[in-house]
């Protein structure tokens, strides 16, 4: 019997040996800072005089590596591997796909400071964050396996005399993996090996900002056992990679992690028909948030302030999950927005290298770029209460930024930011705090500081969220314990590390014998 799937714990760094460790491994990545990676395909490894380079965010001098770029030849070649090996690997048991899964987890375990330094590295992590992300990424492997085994034997269904009645999951067949920068490990792992231990087969395009992390992984499932062609390693740009998978006959369903356009445009080009093609695509999208923290005035505010900080700045903003607006009830308005300014001003930012910087920078020049146009947007908006400053010159920092005293409408209020960066509105009264929560087009995240049961009974029923949380910060849902996943405009209501997520890449078949 499988021991039940226990999360896998975030380090102490006030350990010593913790500490010593992770600087360790930051000087092992420093190693391997500059190399080159092939694209994998079948099994084969192929180099392309083409390269995705990956930069340090927060050292634009200094190169992780370069990335083989696929083409859509290179594209075609790998869809063709991934058919051929869909074949058998579709037939391999549960049992065997599960175990590379848990192979794989100990493999990372294992090397969980050189993962979590690659991505301190590669995308501006700072230690708890790079830290968390590669926590998360064990625990989708060992949760998704676990799910497999659970899942193997399909589900009991009524037969009559005479007669015998299964009901079993099948995989789907070709998946095409399309994995975001922010979570580089996790997400990317998350959403791959879900679809392998299903029994598809894949082909993984990562984000071109992460892309080292992700040949990193690969090198890690072949490792494990992974047969060759189950998983094709295919980086290259969306106009030409992206949209030539997505429209191709033989892509049976696409897992997408990224923007709501972007979403949007991979879930029109799934739904036409290509010639050859005789199913319709599954698409499995999550596509960020615009995440409220509602503050009611019976309320621990020392928690409210902290909570809006910790999930408004944690990882410079970058994640769907972030709260980019606090809406507080007008009679602690005041209170909350003082303290929030001031738990901002003692934030510390720098090279996320140095573990006393609790933030790094932003990803690249276009978000750095995205972010201070929206600042500027702020200012006509809203009041500035902190930061509204960046620095581009050496990396890409941007100053945690406090805008007050905003309108619901307001732009700052309404289109996703993805930076460090909160906007507060007033509201007169709870009713109208979680009317304000939910005036987006998104539904991903959402917390209410209170202590009046009434209101967190109502906000349990009326605050339309995938996830909500009570008494804490809407960032830092866990795998298994709070699946994660939201409505409307973020995706397809698919619960990432929850019970349902694997069906999403299985079909049901009924078969039925009589005697």
């Amino acid at each position: 019997m499988v021991q039940e799937y226990k999360h896998e714990p975030f380090t102490d760094f006030s350990v010593e040996k913790e500490r010593e460790g992770y600087l360790q491994a930051l000087k092992t990545v420093e190693g391997y800072l500059g190399k080159d990676y092939d694209l994998v395909i079948g099994g084969e490894r192929i180099s392309t005089e083409d390269k995705i380079v990956s930069i340090n965010p927060a050292n634009k001098a200094e190169v992780i590596g370069r990335v083989s770029k696929a083409n859509k030849d290179l594209a075609e070649q790998a869809m063709q591997a991934a058919v051929k090996a869909f074949k058998t690997w579709k037939k391999a048991k549960p049992e065997m796909r599960a175990d590379v899964l848990f192979k794989a987890a100990a493999i990372i375990r294992r090397r969980k400071h050189e993962f979590s330094a690659l991505l301190t590295k590669e995308a501006g992590k700072p230690w708890r964050e790079a830290d968390a992300d590669t926590a998360e990424a064990i625990d989708f492997l060992e949760f998704y396996a676990r799910q497999m085994l659970k899942l193997k034997d399909g589900v009991p269904v009524q037969s009559r005399p005479n007669e015998y009645n299964r009901y079993d999951y099948i995989p789907l067949g070709v998946g095409v993996i399309i994995s975001p920068w922010n979570f580089p490990l996790a997400i990317m792992a998350g959403t791959t090996v879900a679809a392998i231990v299903s029994g598809n087969t894949v082909l993984l395009k990562p984000a071109s900002t992460t892309p080292v992390v992700a040949a990193k992984f690969v090198e890690v499932m072949e490792e494990a056992g992974l047969p060759k062609g189950v998983l094709n390693f295919v980086p290259g740009s969306g106009a030409e990679v992206g949209d030539y998978l997505v429209d191709h006959k033989d892509t049976r369903f696409i897992s997408f992690t990224g923007s709501r356009d972007v979403g949007l445009r991979i879930y029109e080009r799934a739904s036409k028909l290509n010639e050859g093609q005789i199913w319709l695509k599954r698409v499995i999208a999550e596509m960020g948030g615009k995440d409220t923290i509602v503050v009611d005035k019976e309320a621990d505010l020392e928690l409210a302030a902290q909570s809006i900080v910790a999930s408004a700045f944690g990882f410079s903003g970058q994640k769907c999950s972030a709260c980019s607006r606090a809406v507080i009830v007008e009679d602690v308005y005041d209170q909350v927005l003082t303290r929030v300014v001031e738990l901002t001003n003692q934030l510390t930012q720098g090279n996320p290298e140095d573990q006393n910087n609790f933030m790094g920078p932003v990803i690249d020049q276009a978000a750095f770029d995205k972010i201070m146009s929206y600042i500027e947007i702020g200012k006509e908006e809203g009041r500035l209460m902190t930061g509204g400053e960046g620095d581009s010159s050496t990396g890409f920092f941007v100053k945690p930024t406090v805008f007050a005293d905003l309108s619901p409408t307001a732009r700052l209020m309404q289109e996703e930011i993805f930076g460090p960066v909160v906007g507060f509105t007033k509201a007169k009264d709870f009713d109208e705090a979680l009317e304000i929560a939910n005036n987006t087009e998104y539904g991903l995240t959402g917390a209410v500081i209170t202590s009046n049961r009434e209101h967190m009974e109502q906000a349990r029923e009326d605050f339309h969220v995938g996830n909500l949380y009570f008494n804490r910060g809407c960032t830092g849902a866990i795998v298994g314990y709070q699946p994660f996943g939201g409505f409307n405009m973020s995706g397809t209501d698919s619960k990432a590390g929850g019970p349902d997520y694997l069906l999403l890449h299985m079909q049901a078949k009924t078969t039925s014998e009589m005697y």
